[in-house]
C-alpha cells in the first residue's frame, strides 16, 4: 500500500526542477522590481523576459502534472523560498543610494571629520533635543556603504541615533569615490 504512495524517480525530478526554477523566477522578481525602482529600465526589461520564459516552463511542468502533489508543493515550496533569496539577493547587491542622518551629543567634531577622513561628503546641523544640544550628521551615500558608515559612527559614540532611508538623487553633490 505505501509503495505506490511513494514518488518514483523521474517525479522527484521534476518537483525538484520546479521547485529550483521556482526560486530563481521569484529571485529574478526581486531583482526586477529592485531594478524598476533604480529606473534601469532596459535591464528591468530584460530581467522580466527571463522571468516570463522561465515561469511558462515551470507551469507547464506543474499542469503537466496535476495528479502530482510533489509538483504542486514543489511550485509551492520554491515560490516561498524564492522570496527569501531574493530578500538575500536584494540586500547583498544594495543597489541604490541612502540618506543616513546621525544624531549624535558626544564628539560632534570627531563624528564629521571621521567621516569626511573615509571619503563621505557630510552635512552638520546642530539642534536642541531632549537633553540639550546635538549635533545631527547627514550622508548621502551608496546602500553598499550604509554597514561602514555606522561602524564609524557607533565607534565615535556608541549612543548616536542613526537612521537611514532610500534615495533617488536628482543632481549634483559630492559623492565618494570607490
Amino acid at each position: 500500500m505505501f509503495t505506490t504512495m511513494l514518488p518514483t524517480t523521474s517525479v522527484l525530478t521534476t518537483s525538484l526542477l520546479i521547485f529550483t526554477l521556482r526560486v530563481i523566477n521569484i529571485a529574478l522578481d526581486t531583482l526586477r522590481v529592485m531594478l524598476v525602482v533604480q529606473r534601469k529600465r532596459v535591464m528591468s526589461a530584460l530581467v522580466g523576459f527571463f522571468q516570463a520564459l522561465m515561469w511558462i516552463v515551470v507551469i507547464k511542468a506543474v499542469l503537466d502534472n496535476l495528479e502530482n502533489f510533489f509538483s504542486i508543493v514543489a511550485y509551492a515550496g520554491g515560490y516561498s523560498a524564492g522570496i527569501l533569496v531574493g530578500m538575500a539577493l536584494e540586500e547583498r547587491l544594495a543597489i541604490g543610494f541612502s540618506h543616513v542622518r546621525i544624531v549624535t551629543t558626544q564628539k560632534t567634531r570627531q563624528m564629521s571629520s571621521g567621516l569626511r577622513a573615509a571619503g563621505y561628503g557630510v552635512t552638520e546641523y546642530i539642534g536642541h533635543g531632549k537633553d540639550g544640544r546635538v549635533l545631527e550628521v547627514n550622508v548621502i551615500a551608496k546602500r553598499r556603504d550604509l554597514t561602514d558608515i555606522e561602524e564609524i559612527a557607533s565607534g565615535l559614540d556608541p549612543k548616536c541615533f542613526v537612521t537611514s532611508e532610500e534615495i533617488k538623487p536628482m543632481r549634483r553633490g559630492y559623492w565618494r569615490v570607490t
